[in-house]
């Protein structure tokens, strides 16, 4: 009999699927990795498995143990399923910025969620880092991941997506782009293909309001870069310990509307009903390749991360995208 012992055995191995419709006129090869096939919709189910697999081996968690994590939604999905296969229970901290949808999916699956507010600094009290940070400290037999300054998630990649993308392409591949927010997802499949073919270019997209393309170019963490933003899952107001900046080429940023117009003609004009940083990548992706003429040589991979049920009440809403000023 061919069976997994658990869901978790599911993750892994997405598809590359190329993008047909919104690149016209684009002369490279354009492929999505298509990361929402994972078992928790999202490409954040490689590394939570690994930190917690990880923390086991190290005897950080020890049975009947608590996950605790400041999460955007899809780390925390990922580590639910993980909680499921091996017996733990899971808090959340979210920033109420984060869709719904995500918050609910997390309660399905188990998970507390505890709400905290967007527009506060990192380091206030109630922000969603510190209030996963206490509750840590608080509650006996925790265990709180932080995905941010983990290197189990950049490793997570360096192990199994990196290879994937780099055998599915046969090589052949010259340019890896993926938004950034933790920094373990490009860190780690970057630094493969880098060991692989030092050739290949490594873009990261960003948000407006996020740090990291101003520091990437000028090495300084300016403060004045920061303010609210829409965009979910990528950007940051902090330097993760996960962003290597020595394996990322140059940084795009792509506004709000861009990304959230793009996501959906990704679901209209491609199939791919994917979540809200997926069009932004994409949009910057095109950006960068129609900027530096990009040739029938080159062979662009696009991390796409995550699934669309997490934005039905966002993206995927005529009356909020209107309200936004995002369509007419």
């Amino acid at each position: 009999m061919k069976y997994l012992n658990h869901i978790t055995e599911a993750i892994g191995n997405t598809p590359l699927v190329k993008l047909n419709n919104v690149t016209k006129g684009v002369k490279a090869t354009v492929l999505a990795k298509v990361e929402y096939l994972n078992p928790g919709n999202s490409v954040k189910d490689r590394m939570a498995v690994k930190m917690i697999e990880d923390a086991e081996k190290a005897g950080i968690l020890k049975p009947g143990g608590t996950i605790i994590e400041g999460t955007s939604g899809n780390t925390g999905m990922g580590l639910a399923l993980a909680a499921i296969a091996k017996g733990y229970k899971c808090i959340f901290t979210l920033a109420d910025k984060q869709s719904k949808e995500k918050m609910d999916i997390l309660r399905a699956v188990g998970a507390e969620v505890v709400v905290c507010p967007t527009n506060v600094s990192p380091d206030h009290p109630d922000s969603y880092y510190s209030v996963a940070k206490r509750l840590n400290e608080e509650i006996p037999n925790s265990f709180y991941p932080n995905q941010y300054d983990n290197m189990s998630n950049w490793a997570a990649h360096y192990e199994s997506t990196g290879p994937e993308i780099w055998e599915q392409t046969e090589g052949k591949i010259t340019h890896f782009i993926t938004g950034v927010g933790t920094g373990g997802t490009v860190t780690g499949i970057s630094r493969y293909l880098k060991e692989k073919n030092p050739n290949i270019k490594t873009i990261g997209i960003d948000t407006y309001g996020s740090v990291f393309k101003k520091y990437k170019e000028t090495g300084v963490f300016d403060e004045n870069e920061i303010y609210s933003y829409a965009t979910e899952g990528i950007g940051e107001d902090i330097l993760p310990k996960n962003v290597d900046f020595d394996v990322i080429d140059q940084f795009v940023k792509v506004t709000d509307k861009d990304g959230a117009v793009m996501t959906r003609r990704l679901a209209k004009e491609e199939g791919l009903f994917v979540g809200w940083s997926c069009g932004t990548a994409v949009y910057g992706a095109l950006e960068y390749i129609r900027e530096n003429n990009l040739t029938e040589n080159d062979v662009v991979v696009v991390l796409l991360p995550d699934h669309g049920t997490r934005y039905l009440g966002k993206i995927y809403n005529d009356d909020w995208m209107r309200a936004q000023g995002y369509i007419d």
